[in-house]
């Protein structure tokens, strides 16, 4: 069975290599943000030949596609996931290394009044936010 980042690849037209089907399927599996020595231990588990070689020549190919975005969370790791459509920001916690992602109205309608009220025209931006979880009301 053909994985969403393997079919988004055909659809731009880029040649699929059996182990870059891997990584693709790796990346397509994951429920989390892994980095490159994440995606391939968890490349070998099906391909036991393919190198990190292999693994960071394939994201870069998919990040230069637009098909997969790096993320930088400020623990020196790059990480990666797909592409979206719908603009969303990430909770990191700092303690577990947890990521959440979230949508919030409120902050992109803020934004939009900050470009506007500078009279800029927003393009782009990446919002992430680091905390550590309350274990109760009064931990603010």
């Amino acid at each position: 069975m053909t994985s969403h980042i393997e079919q988004l690849c055909i659809e731009k037209g880029l040649k699929m290599t059996d182990q870059r089907r891997v990584v693709a399927r790796v990346l397509s599996e994951a429920n989390d943000h892994p980095d490159v020595e994440q995606v391939h231990i968890r490349a070998m588990r099906i391909d036991p030949n393919i190198s990190i070689a292999t693994v960071y020549r394939s994201l870069r190919l998919l990040e230069e596609a637009s098909i997969i975005e790096r993320l930088d969370f400020g623990d020196g790791r790059s990480r990666y996931e797909e592409a979206c459509e719908r603009h969303h920001h990430h909770l990191i916690d700092i303690q577990t290394g947890e990521v959440i992602e979230f949508i919030n109205d409120e902050i992109e309608e803020l934004k939009r009044k900050i470009a506007h009220d500078l009279n800029y025209r927003l393009i782009g931006h990446r919002l992430e936010l680091y905390g550590i979880k309350r274990r109760t009301d009064k931990d603010e």
